[in-house]
């Protein structure tokens, strides 16, 4: 498959599925270790405006009958794994009787629009910088401002999020304040509409931005240092090549490779540091669902938006290893070296 070992493929389709079990089955024992009853909740949510519910003994039967948690655990976990593998976690505790499922999918597109912008920024920012940061033709003034602007990498998502909203929402009122688009415009594939999608989510993006890029630099930094030393670049340089040309093909390709990895793993850690952003920027994301779920110890959904934090993570660290071998031609050969070994 485009030049991909057949075994290599086998084991990565492996350490996916069994990945995606393992945290499926983690997921659904850790909110049962609680004394919370979620169909408790549902019926009192139901009794807040009343005061009580008539017949509430046979309401709760009912409520545990329909999440199914008046089953054997052996069978409550069957058919939570049958569900998970087609996207169906139940019904919301919080929002009852909607489906987990649907509350996700109106989440999903503004967390990954947000999140696949925000972590592509950071990725080619930070590697840039790393690798100028290490690059001994860099100008002197570069090497000071660079580290000197990572100082907000220190700040937290969400105190860089209030302070941009103070400075180009409040004060220059550039921006927009909070939502995800404006409340004038109606939903729908209208440049209207794409465009105040995008106005409203430049802050959300920029606040996770200016805090993350100092790891992708640092990182970058020191494996452009290691790099460096290489006989491949000594050769280059001897050979007369263009500064730049090995910066490039010589340097940057080979220190992206551990990046490449971080970068795969780096989705599922965005995802939840988006929570709060989301929050402050009143954002429809997942981090924004996820907040309000754990809030109303809304478990099903908390166990929906976390399993597809992790299924994105390990798709994403799978699709990852698929390009390896394309990009690491080292990768293929010691696959087939190892594959002549077995069957000699």
């Amino acid at each position: 498959m485009f030049g991909i070992p057949r075994s290599y493929l086998l084991n990565r389709l492996l350490t996916l599925v069994l990945t995606i079990v393992i945290a499926a089955t983690l997921i659904w024992i850790i909110p049962r270790l609680s004394p919370v009853d979620p169909a408790e909740i549902a019926l009192g949510r139901m009794a807040s405006g009343a005061g009580s519910v008539a017949g509430s003994d046979q309401i709760l039967e009912t409520l545990r009958a329909q999440m199914g948690i008046d089953q054997p655990l052996v069978v409550q976990y069957l058919k939570y794994i049958g569900g998970v593998l087609t996207l169906d976690f139940g019904l919301s505790t919080a929002s009852f009787p909607t489906p987990v499922s649907q509350l996700i999918a109106a989440a999903l597109p503004w967390t990954l629009g947000l999140m696949i912008l925000s972590l592509i920024i950071t990725f080619v920012v930070g590697n840039a910088l790393g690798a100028f940061m290490a690059w001994d033709r860099t100008p002197k003034l570069a090497r000071v401002a660079i580290p000197a602007a990572m100082i907000f990498t220190s700040v937290p998502p969400i105190l860089s999020g209030l302070l941009l909203m103070w400075l180009f929402a409040a004060k220059l009122r550039w921006l927009p304040l909070t939502g995800a688009y404006g409340l004038t415009v109606e939903p729908g594939w209208s440049w209207a509409f794409v465009g105040s999608v995008i106005e409203h989510g430049i802050l959300p993006a920029l606040s996770i931005v200016v805090v993350t890029f100092g790891f992708w630099a640092l990182g970058m930094r020191g494996l452009m240092v290691s790099v460096q030393g290489e006989d491949y670049v000594k050769l280059a340089e001897a050979k007369g090549l263009r500064p730049r040309y090995i910066l490039y093909k010589y340097m940057i390709r080979n220190a992206i490779l551990p990046q490449i990895t971080a970068f795969a793993l780096k989705v599922g850690l965005l995802v939840a540091g988006q929570v709060l952003v989301e929050r402050i920027f009143a954002y429809n994301g997942m981090g924004k669902l996820l907040y309000d779920a754990i809030l109303n110890q809304d478990f099903p959904v908390i166990q929906g938006v976390s399993y597809v934090i992790i299924l994105i993570t390990a798709l994403s660290v799978f699709l990852v290893d698929l390009l390896y071998p394309l990009i690491d031609p080292r990768i293929r050969r010691d696959a087939r070296a190892a594959k002549a070994e077995a069957e000699a």
